[in-house]
């Protein structure tokens, strides 16, 4: 790992008992540690979007979520929603119903899905919740989400049985073209885990745990 875990961190708060306190303790701490990002729910996005103003950090918001399975219709209408609102980046919930029914759909939507976002100039990442796929199946949708100009595949939503693994990252590795990063989440507690995620192909790290990490990294 080459540079601070800051660099790296989308500093996530998704639990549904949220309260508005929790959003300004959420963005308090990214400015006190400069993370990458912070990942919340589309209810509270304009409120972050106002007091996000002229920094770097990103704004993320998720969509579809946590189970992935609405009509395209109204994932688009989320995102449409999401970027009025502020955001800057969206985490899209694969349709895993749909894929393991053997439909093309879930590349349909997330081409569709990828195309709005890239014509209002942000980034679209797909959740595609490894806990539900077997191997073989991640290598399958590790392509598809490559093919359909998605910029990220992401491994969890922190909904399932388990977040993210290092032979997740190694596999979608091997089956992403150079163009699209890996963000891994779910279950990243530690400083010692987010290097390893980096180190095996992470290029994003999504976690709760943004404020311990950093006191473990400065404190050596």
């Amino acid at each position: 790992m080459n540079s601070p875990p800051n660099t790296y961190i989308e500093h996530t708060a998704l639990k549904p008992d949220l309260r508005d306190s929790d959003i300004d303790q959420l963005i308090a701490e990214a400015f006190e540690f400069q993370f990458l990002g912070i990942c919340i729910p589309p209810f509270w996005v304009k409120k972050a979007s106002r007091e996000l103003q002229r920094s770097e950090i990103q704004l993320v918001t998720v969509i579809g979520f946590p189970l992935g399975y609405q009509r395209t219709e109204s994932k688009i209408k989320e995102i449409e929603l999401a970027i009025a609102d502020g955001a800057d980046e969206l985490d899209l919930v694969m349709n895993v119903s749909a894929f393991k029914s053997g439909m093309n759909w879930p590349k349909i939507e997330m081409a569709k899905c990828a195309k709005i976002a890239h014509e209002h100039s942000k980034m679209l990442k797909v959740i595609v919740e490894t806990a539900l796929l077997t191997k073989d199946e991640l290598v399958e949708v590790s392509k598809i989400v490559s093919d359909s100009g998605a910029d990220f595949i992401k491994t969890s939503s922190g909904f399932a049985s388990r977040g993210a693994n290092l032979d997740d990252i190694r596999i979608m590795k091997a089956n992403i073209s150079s163009n699209v990063g890996i963000k891994a989440s779910g279950g990243i507690k530690t400083l010692s885990d987010l290097m390893k995620m980096v180190e095996t192909g992470a290029e994003r790290i999504g976690t709760s745990s943004g404020l311990k990490i950093m006191r473990e990294y400065q404190n050596g």
